[in-house]
Formats: C-alpha cells, structure tokens, sequence
C-alpha cells in the first residue's frame, strides 16, 4: 500500500496505537518489533479488539492467522516502523507551521514543557507527551498534530551520533533549541565532542535548505555557552538567550522565603519577575528559553509570566516536596555528569534555616562507558567540598570506588535506611540516573 493511500485511512482513523493493551475502538494498530516482542502476533487480537486495521510486516501464520472476515483489515507493508515514520512525515507536510524540535544533554523536557505552556497560553499547540522523545515517541507526536494546530513543539532524545539527524528527515523543524551539550550517554555518543555532534545535526538542519521555510531555519540559542555560539554559526535566524549579551537576558533573583526559582528578565521582554514553581538555577536557561520563544512568536508578557509559574514539574523532575517537615528535591529521572554536578551545587548553595541539615541520596550514573568510574570519583570529590549532614551513595560505580560515605547496592535499601532515619525538618536530594530507581527511596520510605 502507498503511503497517500495509508493516510487516506489515517485521516478516517486518526488515532494509532501500537500496543493492544491500550487499544482504543477505531484504532489503526502499527505491529512494532523490538529485541524482545513482535507486534505482528498481536495483529489479529488487535482487530478483534476493535482496531480498525492493522499494519504488519510479517505474512500471519498458524495461531496468528485472521478468520477471514478479518483478513481485508490486515494491511502488509515491507516495514512497520520506517511505514509509521513516512507516514508521519506524510502528515508534517501537511501544516504550514512553526515546528520547534528541541533536544539537548540536560534540560530538553522542562525546556519543552515551559515553551509548550507558553505557547499554549495564545496559540493552539501540540507537544510532545512525557518523554516520548525517540524514534517511536517522533513519529506518534507528530500524527497527534490536528489540522487546527498553530504550533507544534517536538522534543527529541538520542544517544549515538546520526539519531537526530534522522528525526529531522520527517520532523522537518523551522525552528530548534539544543538546550546544551553536556556529559550524557558518553558511550554512544563517543565521548563530549560527539555528544556536541550529535546535538548539533538540528544545527546542521536548520543551516540547510531542507527547512520548509521561504527565509530559513530559526534557533534559539543560549548565548552564555560559547560552544553553542560556535556550533550555530551559519543558520539563517538566531535568536540570543542568557544572562548577558542577549536578546533576552535574565538572571535568578534571591528569594530567602522560597527554594523555588525566582527568575528577573533584564533585557528583551517588560516581564515583571516569575516566580516559577521549578526548584535550582540550573533550570534559568530553561526559563529564558521559553521566554525568548514566547517573546518571538507574541505571546503578551502577561500570558508568559502566568504560564511559567503555573508550570508544575512532575515525573521526578526537580519536584519540592515536603514531606513529614522534610524539604525534598527529587530529581530521579535522570542523571549524568553535567545534572549531578549542577544538581550538587545548586542544593549546597540554596539558602535554607541555618539550623536545617541537608542529606544527599545519590544514584549511580549510566551509560558513560569508559569514563565511568572517573566521573563518579569526580561527583565525590565535588560532594566533599561542601558540609552535609550526611550523604548516601547508591548502587552502579559508586560502590566501586572508595569513600567514607553510606553505601547501598540499591534504591530499597537506600529506602529503609531512611525509614529508620526517623528525619525531621531536613533537606534531602534524590537524585540519580532512571535505571537506579531513585524514586523508590521516597515512595519505599
């Protein structure tokens, strides 16, 4: 089947799903394949269930195949996934809109919910949901996109070299943020410089003439990062964001009351302070993206400054929560070298009730390949520049290396260690790369 013909059922079926347990009626059913599941054994489940097709790429046999008035449903193509994408890139062209992608080491996720909330504040626009950021997460995002869409705002994850490039090829972005290009997935990338590659292919898209846009691509560009600067050369429109020498330029303004992030704009846009719901500095950059997007497309000062501060951080991102009179900064969704670091800082430098201790719970860090155990005997030597109550090291390669701090092989026993801890009126940050599971010290505890 062509793909015209496939988005002639999309436009009647427009919702997909790819996995039958969330399977709504009318549904078009793509049969995925991974290293430990095959999609196409659920094709006939999936009609039975109420798809109204199912695109699969392997010719049923046995217990998979259809009764026959199913088999007219079943719709073969060579491969499910590179289908979905193209059909996905069928449906982009058919808006005349802005598309931001954004992607970045640390920051992309926050970054897309505050530019999405202030963009959605005066405009109809469509984001990515959660963190569905990778070669199936794209192609989704980008169908859910309506025909009264005005914005549509696209996060993108990688972790190799030539992975955003090909998100690219059917996101065709006109504008783009690389929120920085930090230590993150070394391994696959192949260390910091290839990290700074394979951030920068959506540069290197929106410096070509592939951008659907009569006058070019568009970024967004921290202008305190030199590397930033330096790698953006040559795209048509930049458009400067940071603390100096920018477009917009703000800075974090002292709250004593409050370990929220508090946020000046000092150049660019008549916005009076935000006053965000997000914990750390290291979440300015983030914030003046949004603000400098918003600016660029319109929105009224007004309407940037609501939307902000009512953004909620939620899935373990930067989280205040206060629990049993205790200050907790959960941030376990991810970790890598440059968030441990900004995260540490941050924490030691917040102005608490000088009476208050503060206690860090920290995973190991993933997926940093040979610099592994370096970076992790780097993060304990930062945490021995600053006093804390105490501190807890978790699992991976900070149990290879040797310190005099607490140590547990794993996120239950960090958990019933502060169970019994018995904490009052204590400071604590969780943090530490999903794969260690931090956020089950909190909700085990």
């Amino acid at each position: 089947m062509t793909i015209d013909a496939l988005y002639d059922i999309f436009l009647r079926h427009p919702s997909i799903q790819t996995d039958t347990r969330k399977l709504k009626q009318g549904d078009l059913y793509f049969a995925l394949k991974g290293a430990n599941f095959n999609g196409n054994h659920f094709a006939v489940k999936a009609l039975e269930m109420g798809a109204a097709y199912a695109i699969i790429d392997e010719t049923p046999k046995g217990d998979d195949m259809p009764p026959p008035y199913h088999a007219d449903r079943l719709i073969p193509v060579e491969d499910v996934l590179t289908t979905l994408q193209e059909l996905a890139l069928y449906h982009r062209k058919q808006f005349d809109i802005p598309f931001i992608a954004i992607t970045g080491s640390n920051g992309k996720t926050t970054t897309k919910e505050l530019v999405h909330a202030v963009l959605a504040s005066t405009y109809i626009t469509y984001t990515t949901v959660g963190n569905l950021n990778n070669h199936i997460g794209i192609p989704l995002t980008l169908l859910s996109v309506k025909k009264d869409a005005q914005f549509a705002v696209i996060e993108m994850g990688a972790n190799h070299q030539k992975e955003i490039e090909g998100y690219c090829r059917y996101t065709l972005p006109t504008h783009g943020i690389i929120t920085n290009a930090g230590k993150a997935h070394l391994e696959g990338f192949g260390g910091p410089e290839g990290v700074k590659k394979g951030k920068g292919e959506l540069y290197d898209f929106l410096r070509s003439d592939k951008v659907p846009t009569p006058n070019g691509g568009t970024a967004f560009v921290m202008w305190d990062y030199d590397y930033l600067r330096e790698m953006s050369r040559g795209i048509p429109h930049i458009i400067r964001y940071g603390t100096q020498d920018a477009d917009i330029t703000g800075a974090t303004e002292s709250n004593a009351s409050s370990s929220l992030l508090q946020v000046g704009i000092l150049r660019g846009a008549p916005i009076e302070p935000i006053h965000t719901q997000l914990v750390g500095d290291y979440n300015l950059p983030n914030v003046l993206a949004a603000v400098a997007v918003g600016h660029h497309f319109g929105v009224s000062a007004y309407n940037i400054k609501q939307a902000i501060e009512a953004y909620t951080p939620s899935n373990s991102r930067s989280q205040l929560i206060i629990k049993d009179g205790n200050h907790i900064i959960l941030d376990a969704y991810n970790a890598n070298p440059s968030s441990m670091r900004a995260a540490i800082t941050n924490f030691a430098r917040m102005v608490v009730d000088s009476a208050a201790p503060k206690i860090l719970i920290l995973g190991a860090m993933a997926e940093l390949g040979a610099e592994s155990l370096s970076e992790h005997e780097g993060i304990i030597q930062l945490i021995g520049e600053y006093p804390w109550a105490d501190v807890v090291l978790v699992g991976g390669d900070f149990q290879k290396i040797k310190h005099t701090y607490k140590r547990f092989d794993n996120s239950k026993e960090a958990a019933q260690w502060l169970k019994s801890a018995g904490l009052k009126d204590t400071y604590l940050l969780i943090k530490g790369s999903l794969s260690t599971k931090m956020e089950e010290v909190l909700s085990n505890a």
